[in-house]
């Protein structure tokens, strides 16, 4: 049992409402433009409950996406320079809590995810398959002993970076104390960043706030209205440059007051005419730019003369 609980333990890489892979006070200064990797959606399952016609219980198999989680990390590993972290944003397996494949389709993710070069920090973003659609305390528990904590915030190089469970915008009804408590603690979050004068403050979270245009219709992919409204008032007082989101399987995106919705596919099932990938997002000292690349592509050439260009740039 040992030797479990320090497998467990190597995935719990958000506590205490932080990333244990960057030393806070080293982060807080600007060092120059770097690059993330973003991820969504490897959603072990859903490839066979979609082509079966039974997303509750047609998950049984996932050699699929074992296969594009594996190709997405050996692509992650090639690349040079080295990305500062990879973050998946949610929906990492399809069984919904209390499901029955899911303990094995956590297990073989991370046996997939372990290969992942030991010097590339793996984010984590809750989803609704990993919480619930109307999560509890306890589906937010068994996450948190899975896969770290559900909310959190990093520094990287001066930008201030905040993991959301976008699950307690979708439906807190269950657990109403832990959405308020996620509230408090964002509104102080924004306060630090702007007690730091960061360089930009960047967030992840699993369902996207739009897809295309701030006063769309609410349904499944995005978030109800008013809910909205309010998150985009605040992110965009805040000097939030960017929200990063899966949930969709497709390639989409908008912007509100100078914030933008950046909207990737997955790297598992596509619902849409995109191939399974990545994006690649860089951060300079004026702007964010990001790139969406098929696996194919990121495996075989690697990332763009253009974007590396911007990457050597000394400020």
């Amino acid at each position: 049992a040992g030797a479990m609980a320090a497998e467990g333990d190597a995935f719990l890489r958000a506590r205490g409402r932080t990333l244990t892979a960057f030393r806070q006070d080293d982060e807080y200064q600007w060092k120059g433009p770097f690059y993330f990797i973003q991820g969504a959606d490897p959603q072990f399952g859903l490839m066979k409950a979609w082509a079966v016609g039974d997303t509750n219980n047609g998950d049984d198999e996932w050699g699929e996406e074992i296969k594009l989680a594996e190709q997405a990390v050996q692509a992650i590993n090639k690349l040079n320079p080295k990305p500062k972290f990879f973050v998946l944003c949610g929906d990492l397996i399809h069984g919904m809590p209390g499901t029955q494949w899911r303990k094995d389709q956590e297990r073989d993710l991370k046996n997939v995810l372990k290969d992942t070069d030991q010097d590339i920090p793996l984010v984590f973003v809750s989803g609704n398959h990993d919480v619930g659609n109307t999560p509890t305390r306890e589906t937010i528990d068994n996450y948190c002993k899975n896969w770290g904590d559900d909310y959190f915030s990093f520094w990287v190089g001066g930008v201030f970076f905040l993991v959301l469970n976008s699950q307690l915008y979708f439906d807190s009804s269950k657990c109403p104390e832990l959405k308020q408590a996620q509230d408090v603690w964002l509104n102080e979050q924004l306060a630090v960043a702007e007690k730091h004068k960061c360089k930009h403050i960047i967030v992840f979270q699993h369902i996207p706030l739009f897809l295309r245009k701030p006063d769309e219709d609410h349904d499944y992919f995005n978030l109800e209205k008013s809910v909205r409204q309010e998150i985009m008032e605040k992110f965009h007082k805040a000097g939030i440059k960017a929200v990063f989101s899966g949930h969709y399987h497709r390639n989409a995106g908008g912007s509100y007051k100078g914030l933008e919705m950046v909207v990737s596919s997955a790297i598992g099932c596509q619902l849409g005419e995109d191939a399974h990938g990545l994006r690649v997002v860089v951060v300079t000292d004026e702007k964010i730019v990001h790139r969406y690349y098929s696996l194919n592509a990121l495996s075989s050439q690697g990332i763009e003369q253009e974007l590396l260009d911007m990457l050597a740039k000394q400020n």
